[in-house]
Order: C-alpha cells, then structure tokens, then sequence
C-alpha cells in the first residue's frame, strides 16, 4: 500500500480527514481499506444530516464484515461521494483520492485533539502491530 499522506488528519478508528477552510472531506485509509477488504457496498450519510465526533455515519461493507464510518469532526453534512456508492471498489483503489466518502461543514474550527497527523497515525499503526 501507499505511504501515509502528509497534509491529512487521521482518527484512530483509520479515518482521514482532509481539512479545506470550514469543510472537512472524509474517508478511510488504505489501511482500513485493506484490512476490510474488497469493498461491496456502501452507506452514505444525508446531506444535511447533524454529526458529532464519533457519529457513526457511513457503513463500508465488504464480502466479510460491515464497518462503520464515525465522523471525526462536528458539523453538518454537506456533500456525499455518490460514485463511490456505484463503484465501492474505488474505496479500495484510490482511498484518498476518488474514493472519499463525504464531506462536513464543520460547527467549528477546533479540531478533536484525537486526531492524528501522519507520523502519528504510522507511530500507531507500527504500535498496533
């Protein structure tokens, strides 16, 4: 798999988070994405749809497990990737590019202090395994 992205946010629950002014895109690592594995199906939030920091709001499901998808940030839903609901395998493919899953206009500009920065989020990772 591909190296962490520098530039990005990450949960401990492998989400990123990519910061844009007040919009925060959100999506699933290539790790989480690789321990799902190949991607059948998803849920995505409604647009317009109140999130708090650890809201489960999209359901990745795969060919062994269905997996939640928690908002890292508070806010509101603004916009949904609806080609990842017709092509869920970009999840697998492209996890930080194509394969976003959604995006909140965050209530404000605080970040959670449980998000990660890329060195951090492979310090976990190297930790857990």
């Amino acid at each position: 798999m591909s190296e962490t992205p520098t530039g990005l946010h990450y949960t401990p629950d492998h989400e990123w988070v990519g910061i844009t002014g007040a919009v925060a895109r959100v999506g699933v690592t290539a790790h989480a994405a690789e321990m799902i594995g190949d991607v059948v199906y998803v849920s995505l939030p409604e647009v317009g749809a109140s999130v708090v920091p650890g809201d489960s709001c999209a359901e990745l499901e795969s060919t062994k497990s269905v997996n939640d998808v928690y908002a890292p940030v508070p806010g509101v839903i603004k916009a949904v990737n609806d080609a990842v609901a017709n092509a869920p395998e970009t999840i697998n493919s492209d996890p930080y590019g194509d394969g976003w899953l959604f995006d909140i206009e965050m209530s404000t500009s605080e970040l959670p202090p449980d998000l990660l920065d890329a060195s951090a989020y492979e310090d976990m990772l190297a930790s857990d395994g």
